[in-house]
């Protein structure tokens, strides 16, 4: 089991669509720091569905790269059934198959993230080599 935390260094998100109820879709760049036992810069890309209430469904593709334990190199984490309910947002993640690269080549795994609003964002993995 990895965990880690992450801060935003940069979020640069823009609407592409009103919805009639009040709602919009968004997409976001989203760039972090990784401590912990994933340690490295994560890149990611959201798509957001916004309800006129402000609670959202995400997906997202993110990249890390970096340091898991002590083998480096990068993996893709994709960002699945995530959910922002007005106080923190939660996904449930997993290891994208072959993307690993250097002493990370082989990774697969699955895992979860929380974001609470204001406070520290962290994330667990469960990942293996294959």
């Amino acid at each position: 089991m990895a965990e880690a935390t992450f801060k935003i260094e940069s979020w640069d998100e823009q609407p592409y669509a009103e919805l009639e109820n009040g709602g919009k879709l968004t997409k976001a760049s989203v760039t972090q720091a990784l401590s912990g036992d994933v340690e490295g810069e994560g890149s990611v890309e959201w798509l957001m569905c916004y309800r006129d209430d402000g609670t959202a469904d995400f997906v997202g593709l993110q990249r890390i790269v970096g340091r898991l334990g002590d083998r480096t190199g990068s993996f893709v984490v994709l960002q699945a059934a995530g959910t922002f309910d007005g106080t923190a947002a939660r996904a449930e993640l997993a290891v994208v198959p072959g993307s690993g690269t250097g002493e990370l080549s082989g990774l697969a795994g699955t895992g979860r993230f929380e974001a609470p609003h204001g406070g520290t964002p962290s994330m667990t993995l469960d990942v293996r080599f294959e």
